[in-house]
């Protein structure tokens, strides 16, 4: 009988081995064409209400400069970066959807991963693995969740998805270990939030920040939790 240890620990191994795993060349391509449709919207978000506002929200917290703010000159923390960067990926929704888990993946794991990549260097293969790794198991999250009963009760499977997928890519660039990487999962369904009320919200602020800016930076919250040796992650 498989457990949701079993499958935590199964999760944490596919995304230890992600880096290293060789990708179909049909995927990069459509791995490359939502990576470039995500930085577009996220540059095009940063001159809307709710880029305006969290641009200028980031920029009053200041935070260790590492990476940056899209459609700004800001660099700030990771974490910051990937709240700013995601808010901004989903202010006009033009970013990317998948109806049958409910999730808008890029605007998540995108920023997620953009801010680790500059966080630690990495290079541009381990990055654009990462985001495929990052919408593989956000998605799938998403999916075995059921959107429609995540939905009937009130909170937000759009959210709920992204911060998995978030925190995959987040960890495939920091380079966890498979025990790490459950603990980052661990971490990030902790901070896995969202109601479905924001879409009351006229503006589109309050559905940017639940969409895309608060599932980047929870999957980039647990696995810099991860690396400074936070539970049973280890050195």
């Amino acid at each position: 009988m498989t457990t949701c240890f079993d499958l935590t620990r199964n999760l944490g191994d596919y995304i230890a081995r992600a880096p290293e795993l060789e990708l179909p060349q049909h995927v990069v391509s459509k791995a490359k064409q939502h990576i470039l449709d995500t930085f577009a919207a996220m540059i095009s978000g940063s001159t809307l209400e709710p880029g305006e506002l969290i641009i200028r929200y980031v920029r009053g917290q200041g935070g260790t400069p590492e990476s940056q703010v899209a459609g700004s000159s800001m660099v700030t923390s990771a974490t910051l970066a990937a709240l700013a960067n995601g808010t901004l990926a989903h202010s006009n929704e033009t970013d990317d959807s998948h109806a049958s888990s409910g999730t808008h993946p890029g605007c998540a794991v995108v920023p997620a991963a953009f801010a680790m990549a500059e966080h630690g260097g990495s290079d541009g293969d381990t990055f654009l693995k990462a985001v495929v790794a990052g919408y593989d198991v956000g998605c799938r999250v998403g999916r075995a969740l059921g959107p429609r009963l995540v939905s009937s009760r009130g909170h937000s499977a759009r959210s709920l998805g992204g911060t998995f997928g978030a925190a995959a890519a987040a960890a495939c660039l920091a380079r966890l270990n498979s025990n790490q990487a459950s603990c980052a999962l661990s971490y990030a369904a902790q901070q896995a939030s969202g109601i479905g009320s924001y879409i009351r919200a006229e503006n589109h602020v309050e559905k940017a920040l639940v969409l895309g800016g608060m599932p980047a930076r929870n999957g980039v919250t647990a696995v810099t939790l991860v690396t400074c040796s936070w539970g049973n992650a280890g050195p």
